[in-house]
């Protein structure tokens, strides 16, 4: 009898190692629901956030304290220099946005629950666009802005007027 081959009994074997392995990967499912709900809640209110918040964030940086810091600066150097710094701004402004619509739709998928590969280049390219973008706009023109409008208190009360004004504006009527 020990001639005869174990090969059966060795097919069990390997079969209860490929169901301890499906059912140990199965164990991990909890994790990965929570991390596509995770996923699905941080494309979703990213896309509202850029939607309702970064390009009115724009808008207003554009018509309100762009406009105001360039009426308000010095004819000459100074005036060029805000210009200058207010023009590379607003492309910048238009490039994020540009990144942001190409991936705007995959975030839709995703907010959806759709299967979607996200561009992780394109994403890391917008992410570090912005940062470079707020780095340059906190360093250099928030604090020339204030150095402008400081001169005259009335700039800066007209500035704070006009951003009360289109914040009431944007806000919803009750019904």
């Amino acid at each position: 009898m020990s001639n005869i081959p174990s090969a059966p009994i060795t097919n069990f074997s390997y079969c209860h190692e490929g169901i301890l392995r499906h059912l140990t990967a199965m164990e991990g499912l909890p994790a990965l629901a929570e991390a596509a709900e995770r996923a699905r809640q941080v494309a979703e209110n990213t896309r509202i956030f850029f939607r309702d918040v970064i390009v009115n964030h724009h808008e207003e940086e554009e018509r309100v304290l762009f406009e105001a810091v360039l009426a308000s600066a010095k004819p000459g150097e100074e005036l060029a220099q805000v210009k200058s710094i207010t023009d590379q701004l607003t492309r910048e402004h238009r490039q994020v946005e540009a990144m942001w619509a190409k991936l705007e739709p995959q975030l839709k998928q995703m907010a959806k629950g759709q299967p979607v590969a996200i561009d992780p280049v394109a994403l890391g390219q917008l992410v570090a666009q912005y940062q470079a973008h707020a780095a340059f706009e906190e360093s250099l023109f928030l604090p020339l802005s204030e150095a402008i409008l400081s001169r005259n208190s009335n700039h800066m009360a007209a500035l704070g007027l006009s951003l009360h004004v289109r914040h009431i504006k944007q806000q919803p009527s009750p019904t």
